[in-house]
C-alpha cells in the first residue's frame, strides 16, 4: 500500500474527517486532511534532507497522513487509539509487517502527554506535526471573540518556516508572532512541552531542535 494509495482511500479519509468534526465541536483547531497532508509532506522532507533512504521517507509520509485518525474515537489518547485503527486497515492492505509496525509505533507516540521518538520515522512525524503553527488553522467560522487560548497562539502566528541545515545538523522553527494577539507567555503555556518533544525527535535524527521567535532564540 502506497502514500498515494493510502491518501484515497476512503475508510482513511472517513476517520480523518470524523476526527476533526469532532475536535471541531470541542473548540479544537483545523485537523483535516489539509493538516495531515502538511504534516506527511514535512515528515518527507525533513527525512529527504538528512539522506534517509525513499522507503524510510514513504513510511513517514504514510504515518503522516494517519497520525489523527485517532480523534474519531476520542480527543484522548488519540494516539493509541490511532494507532489501533492504523493496524486494522494497514493488515487488510499488502503492506510488509515490519513496515506496519512501524507506521502503527510512530502514530501511538506523537502525542507529547504519553509519547516520544522510538525512531526517525517517528523523529520525522513528531516535529512535522508539532511545527504545523499557522493562522489558517483556526477555524473560519469561529469570531474572534470565541477564540480559547489555542485559537490565539495559532492565529498569532504570521509567518513560519521550518528550516533544515545538514551542515550544521539543526532543525529550527522559525515564527512571527503578533504579540497584540497572543503573548510570548501564552504561547509557552501551549506550545513548551511540544517543543521539548521535538527536541527529543531531532536528537534522534543526530540534530538539535531551535525555536526562533520574532528573531530572537528561545529554545
Amino acid at each position: 500500500m502506497t502514500f498515494e494509495e493510502i491518501k484515497k482511500n476512503k475508510e482513511i479519509n472517513e476517520f480523518i474527517n470524523k476526527g476533526n468534526y469532532n475536535l471541531g465541536l470541542l473548540g479544537y483547531t483545523d485537523h483535516s486532511q489539509i493538516h495531515c497532508s502538511i504534516v506527511a509532506d514535512t515528515a518527507a522532507m525533513i527525512l529527504k534532507r538528512f539522506g534517509y533512504c525513499e522507503h524510510d521517507i514513504e513510511l513517514a509520509k504514510i504515518a503522516g497522513y494517519m497520525h489523527d485518525i485517532g480523534n474519531a474515537i476520542n480527543r484522548s489518547h488519540h494516539a493509541e487509539y490511532g494507532g489501533l485503527l492504523a493496524n486494522e486497515i494497514l493488515k487488510k492492505s499488502d503492506m510488509d509487517i515490519k513496515d506496519r509496525i512501524t507506521i502503527v509505533s510512530a502514530i501511538s507516540n506523537h502525542d507529547e502527554s504519553t509519547g516520544g521518538a522510538v525512531d526517525v520515522v517517528s523523529a520525522a512525524l513528531i516535529i512535522a506535526d508539532k511545527t504545523d503553527v499557522r493562522r489558517d488553522r483556526v477555524r473560519s467560522e469561529k469570531g474572534k471573540a470565541a477564540f480559547d487560548i489555542h485559537d490565539r497562539v495559532n492565529y498569532a502566528v504570521t509567518e513560519h518556516k521550518l528550516k533544515v541545515n545538514i551542515e550544521k545538523k539543526t532543525i529550527s522553527l522559525n515564527l512571527q508572532i503578533d504579540t497584540k494577539i497572543c503573548s510570548m507567555y501564552e504561547y509557552f503555556e501551549i506550545f513548551l512541552g511540544r517543543m521539548m518533544m521535538c527536541r527529543g525527535a531531532a536528537d534522534m535524527l543526530g540534530a538539535t531542535f531551535k525555536l526562533m521567535a520574532n528573531g530572537s532564540k528561545v529554545l
